[in-house]
């Protein structure tokens, strides 16, 4: 997401249909809380899907179901994200899933310090843990009163930051890791969407992966529609239907006549469980 969250209130992701399935267990390999909870059988979707700033209306996501792209992610909360929602609703996540859209849930929460411009929450080492928990626990409210149920992830969205500043990046970890715990006291899943060269890295080759995400989203703008040949960590890190990747951005396009600019995105890990 090039211009888009909390700095140009752009950002968009596309993924296309290639099927979505219900699946139990997968994406939580780094989760280790999640052990003594007895959790839903989450829905994962492979395929291609899309993404917006704002929500599009209803008659735009009619327009927009074509066969092409079978997931939309929304920005569902946090204080940093970037565009009003005048179209996301309890009855807008009920209709366009009757559609047959499946959702990705997508919060902008708290940024680093050392990242560079302006966003109205920054989390410091000091912070790090207490706003984690409160903006976990936000990112809950915030998905179930829009009709996501228990079992269903919610991505944590980090811009990128200077990943040698050893500081800035151990409180990162710390606010993604109480973030993550506040999620899956909750019985909602962890995912995490990041830039290859930074955020996501950081979750990736972090030494210790307690209670760190367990589906991760990764931005590599390579414009190849894959989660496997380009990913660039170890082959067995976040398998089992838990990788998505970003790879297009600003790509202005129309179906159905509605146009709407979008970035890119193979998908093969978690959705929405709604209705």
């Amino acid at each position: 997401m090039s211009e888009h969250r909390q700095s140009r209130k752009r950002r968009y992701i596309a993924w296309g249909v290639a099927g979505a399935a219900v699946v139990a267990g997968a994406g939580v390999a780094a989760q280790t809380s999640m052990a003594a909870t007895t959790w839903p059988a989450q829905k994962t979707y492979t395929g291609r899907a899309f993404d917006t700033c704002t929500a599009p209306s209803l008659s735009a996501m009619t327009a927009w179901h074509t066969g092409f792209y079978g997931a939309a992610a929304v920005y569902i909360g946090g204080k940093n994200r970037g565009c009003n929602q005048p179209n996301l609703t309890p009855s807008w996540v009920k209709s366009v899933s009757a559609l047959g859209w499946k959702l990705i849930p997508l919060y902008v929460g708290a940024q680093p310090s050392c990242q560079t411009g302006s966003s109205p929450e920054k989390l410091t080492a000091s912070t790090a843990a207490s706003m984690g928990a409160s903006d976990g626990a936000d990112a809950v409210a915030k998905a179930a009163a829009l009709g996501m149920k228990a079992g269903s992830p919610v991505y944590l969205d980090m811009e990128s930051y200077d990943l040698t500043n050893k500081a800035c990046n151990d409180a990162v970890l710390t606010y993604v890791r109480a973030f993550d715990k506040a999620l899956r006291a909750k019985t909602y899943r962890s995912g995490y969407y990041g830039f290859t060269s930074s955020s996501a890295k950081a979750v990736a080759t972090a030494a210790d992966k307690t209670d760190l995400p367990g589906n991760l989203w990764y931005a590599l703008w390579d414009k190849t529609n894959t989660t496997t040949t380009d990913w660039p960590w170890g082959a067995t890190q976040f398998t089992g239907h838990s990788r998505a990747h970003q790879y297009m951005v600003n790509s202005k396009e129309t179906i159905g006549g509605v146009t709407i600019t979008v970035d890119r995105d193979a998908w093969d890990a978690p959705v929405a469980i709604t209705g």
